[in-house]
């Protein structure tokens, strides 16, 4: 993995792009990394229905969970797939909507300052070891790049909107990454 600095997409991965983002606030660069955990419908690995949810092209009537699910722009900068495969979405220098109402180091809007990966998974299963290599080698590419994240700066969905979000979920081992 290496980054295109021009772009912001590493190279070497596969990139769909989102229409879930927009600019950085003027002089913001990303100082944490916000770690999720997704599967649709949840629990269910496989398939593209996290791609299409991330590209506002997912057909709400395929499950019944997707029906709630209508309407919702989200996206996330990276998705780690079950068998280590890296998606990104979300060039680096733009912000993608990933952490919702949250809070981390004191601040509120938490996706200017951050950069969003989402681990397909969910709270009941563990994760993968090629899900682990992955982000671990996604990580140490963003510690190069941006000099205000560091590995006490990587924080779980559930730490920055605790009581409304519960991943990446118990199962995370976090001495993988801090």
């Amino acid at each position: 993995m290496k980054l295109d600095r021009s772009s912001q997409l590493i190279k070497g991965i596969q990139q769909v792009s989102s229409p879930n983002f927009d600019d950085r606030p003027l002089g913001v660069d990303p100082e944490v990394i916000i770690i999720h955990a997704i599967s649709l419908p949840p629990g269910i690995y496989g398939g593209n229905y996290i791609e299409a949810l991330f590209c506002n092209t997912l057909n709400h009537q395929v499950h019944d969970y997707f029906a709630h699910l209508e309407g919702l722009r989200v996206s996330s900068h990276f998705l780690i797939r079950r068998n280590g495969s890296v998606v990104q979405f979300v060039p680096l220098d733009k912000r993608a909507w990933h952490a919702g109402v949250s809070q981390c180091l004191g601040r509120d809007r938490v996706n200017d300052f951050s950069i969003g990966i989402e681990l397909e998974g969910c709270d009941e299963d563990r994760f993968e070891q090629g899900q682990y290599e992955s982000l671990d080698m996604l990580i140490e590419l963003l510690l190069q790049e941006y000099p205000k994240i560091d590995r006490t700066r990587i924080f779980g969905h559930s730490e920055i909107a605790p009581g409304r979000k519960t991943d990446p979920g118990p199962h995370f081992d976090w001495s993988r990454v801090r």
